[in-house]
């Protein structure tokens, strides 16, 4: 099958990290598979297989174990993220508690914020969200309206976060605000809020193109009191937090699209073999074989990048232009490769009962959340033009 045109990847090449492949590859036969349909009805999976991710160590793997981490690199967390893709799987986001959440708070949290939420967070006792988008403030994290009030010894919040995944589920969300709003010290903060707090309330699950049993939501803040010890990193310093830790996020979502398109091509493959058109399999076709060689090759070249990522990830040295172009030429590929897949199946490639459809609506998404693949395109210029926009910017500085 694909595998025998594919070259290994070196990255999980070592008998962990093919014995984590086996034990990922079980859990989504034996304990994700069969509840797909019963999650999408109801908008977001159970808590139970949070906690069952838990117990096979599948949450936070590169968090110390002092945290109740697996103490292993980010390419184990990367395993999985491309082996839930490989099957459509886009219910529960342990992706984004385990590579965003814990890391924002591993890296900039104080020592009693890491004992505090850490160990729960591994277990899946506790689940977490991010709160960054809002109505009216998308890649744009500098626009954002909701602020926090400095009272001394805890702040007050209010505002609105949407499109919040986890945001139904979640336990606690690491939420982006504005502090000394309207004054020469404003500046982006982030704060760790817990669910539980007077004034936090959600909204009820989105209804989506796709990823139906992701549970997607609106997060309301009325006058929510926040601990100053809650405060994650220094006050002010939210933006440049955002901006560094982007990068894992931005190459998460290229993994997926890695993964997702592998499993694709996958599929088409065994379905074209078996299904039959004017007395021949319509793999038999070379437009069939032509299209699948097109993908398979794309999806080559395309993993070889991705990959390299991950390694200088897991060495503390991706750079957010790799990651940006890792993000927005994956997803592109991702998109093409689906889109070519689902016309290889015919009809039934626009059954929801198919993956493949799955697959189609599921990863639309990609192309906007994490940043816009036009916004990736942007940080990749700037990086390109970096004198060039230094010397415009003087240039201006001198006008005025």
């Amino acid at each position: 099958m694909l595998q025998n045109v594919l070259l290994e990847r070196k990255i999980y090449a070592s008998e962990e990290h093919k014995m984590m492949q086996g034990m990922i590859q079980d859990f989504i036969t034996n304990e994700i598979e069969l509840h797909v349909e019963t999650w999408e009805k109801d908008g977001m999976v159970s808590r139970d297989i949070w906690k069952r991710a838990g117990d096979l160590g599948l949450l936070c793997m590169d968090m110390p174990e002092k945290y109740g981490g697996s103490g292993l690199d980010f390419s184990f967390s990367a395993l999985l993220i491309e082996e839930f893709a490989k099957k459509g799987i886009s219910g529960p986001g342990f992706s984004l508690h385990s590579d965003i959440v814990a890391p924002y708070i591993f890296k900039w949290g104080t020592d009693a914020q890491k004992e505090k939420y850490l160990p729960t967070m591994a277990t899946g006792e506790m689940i977490t969200a991010i709160g960054m988008t809002e109505p009216n403030c998308g890649s744009d994290l500098q626009a954002l309206r909701t602020t926090a009030v400095d009272k001394g010894d805890h702040y007050v919040v209010n505002g609105q976060k949407t499109f919040i995944t986890n945001g139904y589920l979640s336990d606690m969300a690491i939420v982006a605000v504005k502090t000394n709003s309207g004054t020469p010290e404003e500046g982006v903060s982030l704060l760790i809020m817990e669910s539980k707090w007077d004034g936090f309330e959600k909204g009820v699950p989105f209804k989506k193109i796709g990823m139906k049993a992701q549970d997607t939501c609106e997060l309301f803040f009325d006058n929510v009191k926040v601990p100053k010890e809650n405060l994650l990193g220094e006050e002010g310093q939210g933006f440049k937090i955002m901006m560094t830790e982007l990068a894992r996020e931005r190459l998460s979502v290229a993994l997926a699209a890695i993964g997702g398109a592998e499993g694709a091509i996958e599929d088409t493959i065994a379905y074209t073999s078996t299904r039959t058109a004017f007395k021949q399999p319509i793999a038999g076709f070379q437009n069939t074989q032509f299209k699948l060689v097109e993908a398979a090759a794309q999806l080559q070249i395309h993993q070889a990048f991705v990959d390299r990522c991950t390694e200088d990830l897991a060495n503390h040295n991706l750079s957010a232009e790799s990651a940006s172009m890792a993000k927005f030429s994956a997803t592109d590929m991702h998109g093409k490769v689906v889109d070519e897949c689902l016309q290889l199946f015919g009809g039934y490639g626009y059954m929801w009962e198919y993956p493949i459809a799955r697959m189609y609506a599921d990863n639309r998404v990609a192309r906007i959340y994490a940043g816009t693949n036009e916004i990736m395109k942007v940080v990749v210029a700037r990086g390109l033009f970096k004198e060039l926009f230094a010397q415009m910017k003087a240039m201006k500085q001198k006008k005025k």
